[in-house]
């Protein structure tokens, strides 16, 4: 979808999958959520929901920010029919496990699901969410967004 060095999250989301003021309890039940909604729209093969529990049960996506966590999930290419970024902003913390202590734990209030069916993308993307999820106010605008638009906004920096 973009170059190398211009992948923007951006680029990548959409409406219908963004989800504020969520309220989901697990990780599983946001996994559930979202997977009803992007295969319902066609953005995902019925493969997507086992492999991504499975996926994040075996390679945790949890970050400890300075300030808060987050976490990025996501699974197989062969999963995803159409690109996108989903963002869940929860209205109380998920537990997530640690990407770098899976012993370890992390309460995400925002969660990033990316779903990229190119080789190459899901490292591109990270890189390109991790250059925005250490801006704390990034995160925090994210976080107290209003709207789509203002995810949007954050997002496109």
């Amino acid at each position: 979808m973009a170059d190398k060095e211009n992948v923007k999250v951006s680029d990548y989301l959409q409406d219908e999958l963004i989800f504020l003021r969520a309220d989901f309890k697990t990780s599983e039940d946001l996994f559930k959520g979202i997977d009803a909604v992007a295969k319902a729209k066609g953005y995902v093969t019925g493969d997507f929901l086992p492999k991504i529990i499975k996926r994040e049960s075996t390679f945790p996506t949890g970050l400890q920010l300075e300030k808060r966590g987050v976490a990025i999930p996501h699974t197989d290419a062969d999963t995803i029919r159409k690109e996108f970024v989903s963002v869940i902003v929860n209205n109380s913390p998920i537990c997530f496990k640690r990407m770098d202590d899976p012993n370890e734990e992390v309460n995400a209030k925002v969660v990033f699901v990316l779903g990229l069916n190119k080789p190459h993308a899901q490292l591109e993307m990270l890189q390109a969410l991790m250059s925005i999820i250490q801006d704390d106010s990034l995160v925090c605008g994210i976080e107290n967004a209003v709207n789509n638009s203002d995810v949007y906004k954050f997002l496109s920096n």
